[in-house]
């Protein structure tokens, strides 16, 4: 069994994560995986509509650490997929925890179902890191500004209550549900003109594009000021050494 399962029924592509003892952390051979499969998605006109889900107690905790940078490919972007112009619509079924790198792949979705028992959180912070993959603008763009810094700043996750509550999540549902809702909601998808999803999905991508351009530019900046501080060693050895970390100052 690979670290995607891949599989199609009618006009929908099911992808889950499939590492769970690594949380489903982002691999090179997993962000690989995906990018293969969205080709697939956006290639395809057979298929209307993605899923994307995940094994395990844990939706995906971000990228896997071991990996120098957030592993990325020419055509998606981060995990080939956080700067993919998509042409056929993805929901995230969420389970468990969406962490770091992880939500920044649920932020880059078009639609989120939730499991009650979802977690959702930036804590890049704690580890002496910034959010590289689209959360410092993504997460503001979703979610009124103050919960968005209280996300970026404190790097604690919020409930999936909370998280529908401020209109992060479309669906919230029993623990347990999500894929079963996310497919519901992507056969409501499916009624409609493939043509008309796809350039509707394509409009509301150029209207965000400005934006956009303007966020990884503010990106950059914050990841060009850590990467001169020492922090990020720190905060990446005491987590594998499960301690507090000793910042520089």
């Amino acid at each position: 069994m690979g670290v995607l399962e891949v599989t199609r029924s009618g006009g929908v592509l099911l992808l889950r994560l499939n590492r769970p003892a690594q949380r489903n952390a982002l691999d090179r051979a997993l962000t690989d995986a995906l990018s293969a499969a969205f080709d697939e998605l956006d290639d395809d006109p057979s298929l209307h509509v993605g899923i994307l889900a995940a094994n395990g107690p844990v939706f995906c905790a971000g990228t896997d650490l071991h990996e120098p940078a957030s592993p990325a490919t020419d055509r998606g972007g981060e995990y080939g997929l956080v700067r993919r112009r998509r042409t056929t619509p993805l929901i995230a079924a969420v389970e468990g925890a969406a962490l770091g790198g992880g939500l920044e792949v649920v932020l880059s979705c078009d639609l989120v179902v939730a499991g009650a028992e979802a977690r959702f959180g930036l804590p890049e912070v704690a580890r002496g890191l910034v959010a590289t993959c689209g959360g410092l603008f993504r997460t503001p763009d979703r979610v009124p500004p103050v919960i968005a810094a209280e996300l970026v700043l404190t790097g604690d996750p919020i409930a999936a209550h909370r998280a529908y509550e401020v209109g992060m999540i479309n669906r919230l549902v029993p623990a347990g549900q999500a894929l079963d809702a996310a497919r519901g909601l992507a056969e409501r998808i499916t009624r409609n003109s493939p043509d008309a999803v796809s350039a509707s999905l394509g409009a509301l991508a150029d209207a965000r594009g400005p934006a956009e351009a303007v966020g990884w530019t503010a990106t950059d900046k914050a990841i060009a000021t850590v990467v001169r501080s020492p922090d990020p060693l720190e905060g990446v050895a005491a987590f594998f050494e499960k301690r507090p970390p000793r910042w520089a100052r």
